[in-house]
C-alpha cells in the first residue's frame, strides 16, 4: 500500500488584509497547498469573495473599524486560534502579529517566518496617517518591537529587494520574495481603442499613491479630448481621504469611483486592467516608497497594458527596455503633447517574461517554508 504522507500546516495570518487577498491566498496559499505537502489555513479580514481553493481553508475575523478596540483585541484573538490550529510554521504579515505569533512558540513546537510588505517605520513617520508629533514615537517603538521579535523568527520574507538595505538588523535571515502578478490572474487585454481614452488608476486610494496626481491628468486630458475617461478602483482606508477623493470628482462624469469604502477584489481589478488603454503610477516622492517597485506596476507589465508613469528614476529603468511607459512630471503636464505620445508611441516593443511573473518567485517561497518547518 502506497504511505499516506501527512501534511504539515500552515497559517498566514494578518490583521487587517482579507483572507482572499491576493498575496496571501492566491500567491503564497495556494503555491504552498500546490506542493501537495501542506495544508494551508488563512486567517484575516472578511474577504471580497467566496473563493475556495483545494488544501486550503479561511477563518475570516468579524468586521471591525480599523481604528477600534476590535482591533487591538484581535491579536490575542489570533493567538488563541493559532493555540487551537496548533501549526508547523506561522507566516504573520504585520508587525501587529509578531508578538502573538512569537508567544505561540513557548506552547507549541511552530517555526515564525515574518512577510515585511511594508517599511512600518517609514511608513509611520513619513506618511500623514497619524498626528505629527506623534510619528516619531509610534515608528520607534515599532522598529523596537520588530528588532526584538525577529530575533525569535526563522526567516524574514521581504517584498522588496529594498527592506534588506533599509532594514539592517533582518539581513542576516532575509529572503527576498516580490509581490510578482500571478500568471492565472492575467486577463486577455480587451482591443485598445483609438487614442488612448480609457485611463486606469488601482489599488490603494490615498495622496500617497497618487491618486489625486491621476485626477489631475485626466482632468488636464479630458478639457483636450472628452472622450478620455478615469477609472479609479480600490479600498480608500481613511474617511478623511476618500471625502477629498468624491469632492475631486464630483460633477466630472468622466471618472468613475469603484471600490472607496469597500473592499475591492483583486479579480476586479485585473479585469479593470483588461478594459484599460493606459495604467497610472503617479505615487509622489516619499522616503516610504522610494525603494519599493509598486504591484500595479508588475501587473500593468505582466498584462502589457501602456503606463502612464510619474519620472521616479527606479520605475522609469525597470519600464525601459519593454517600452511600456511614458513619463511624466506632474508639476509641468502638457496635456496636448501626452496626447500626442499616447497616442503616437509603439509601445512593449519587447514583451516583459517571467522576471514580472509570480511563478520566478514562487519556488523561493516553497524552499523557505521548508526550510522552516520543524523537524
Amino acid at each position: 500500500m502506497a504511505q499516506v504522507i501527512k501534511k504539515r500546516k500552515i497559517v498566514i495570518a494578518s490583521v487587517l488584509k482579507p483572507v482572499d487577498d491576493t498575496r496571501m491566498f492566491e500567491k503564497m496559499g495556494q503555491t504552498l497547498a500546490d506542493t501537495g505537502r501542506y495544508e494551508v489555513h488563512i486567517i484575516g479580514f472578511p474577504g471580497t469573495s467566496q473563493k475556495t481553493y483545494p488544501g486550503i481553508a479561511l477563518h475570516p475575523s468579524r468586521p471591525f473599524q480599523r481604528i477600534s478596540l476590535e482591533r487591538i483585541r484581535m491579536p490575542f484573538r489570533i493567538f488563541r486560534m493559532l493555540l487551537t490550529l496548533s501549526p508547523d510554521v506561522i507566516i504573520a504579515t504585520t508587525h501587529e502579529l509578531l508578538l502573538a505569533t512569537v508567544a505561540v512558540r513557548l506552547f507549541r513546537k511552530a517555526r515564525v517566518i515574518y512577510d515585511v510588505q511594508e517599511n512600518y517605520f517609514r511608513n509611520i513617520l513619513y506618511l500623514p496617517t497619524f498626528p505629527l508629533l506623534l510619528r516619531p514615537l509610534l515608528a520607534l517603538w515599532v522598529r523596537a518591537w520588530e528588532r526584538l521579535l525577529t530575533l525569535f523568527v526563522s526567516r524574514v520574507i521581504v517584498s522588496e529587494q529594498g527592506y534588506v538595505d533599509e532594514l539592517r538588523f533582518i539581513r542576516r535571515k532575509a529572503v527576498v520574495i516580490q509581490n510578482k502578478v500571478k500568471r492565472s490572474a492575467i486577463r486577455p487585454r480587451v482591443a485598445q481603442s483609438r487614442g488612448g481614452k480609457r485611463l486606469l488608476f488601482s489599488g490603494t486610494l490615498a495622496e500617497s499613491t497618487g491618486v489625486f496626481t491621476a485626477i489631475h491628468m485626466a482632468n488636464e486630458l479630458h478639457e483636450h479630448d472628452p472622450s478620455v475617461h478615469l477609472t479609479i478602483i480600490g479600498y480608500c482606508a481613511h474617511a478623511n481621504a476618500l471625502r477629498q477623493i468624491q469632492e475631486a470628482i464630483q460633477g466630472r462624469d468622466y471618472i468613475t469611483l469603484i471600490g472607496g469604502d469597500k473592499l475591492v477584489s483583486h479579480d476586479a481589478i485585473m479585469e479593470a486592467i483588461a478594459e484599460a488603454d493606459f495604467g497610472l503610477i503617479a505615487y509622489p516622492p516619499n522616503p516610504s516608497t522610494r525603494n519599493t517597485i509598486p504591484t500595479k506596476l508588475f501587473e500593468y507589465l505582466g498584462a502589457r497594458l501602456p503606463i502612464l508613469l510619474i519620472n521616479h528614476p527606479p520605475w522609469m529603468e525597470f519600464c525601459a527596455p519593454y517600452s511600456a511607459a511614458l513619463v511624466f512630471d506632474p508639476s509641468h503636464i502638457d496635456p496636448a503633447e501626452m496626447l500626442h505620445r499616447m497616442r503616437n508611441t509603439e509601445f512593449y516593443t519587447r514583451n516583459p517574461g517571467e522576471e514580472v511573473l509570480w511563478e520566478s518567485e514562487a519556488g523561493r517561497l516553497v524552499a523557505t517554508v521548508d526550510d522552516a518547518v520543524p523537524g
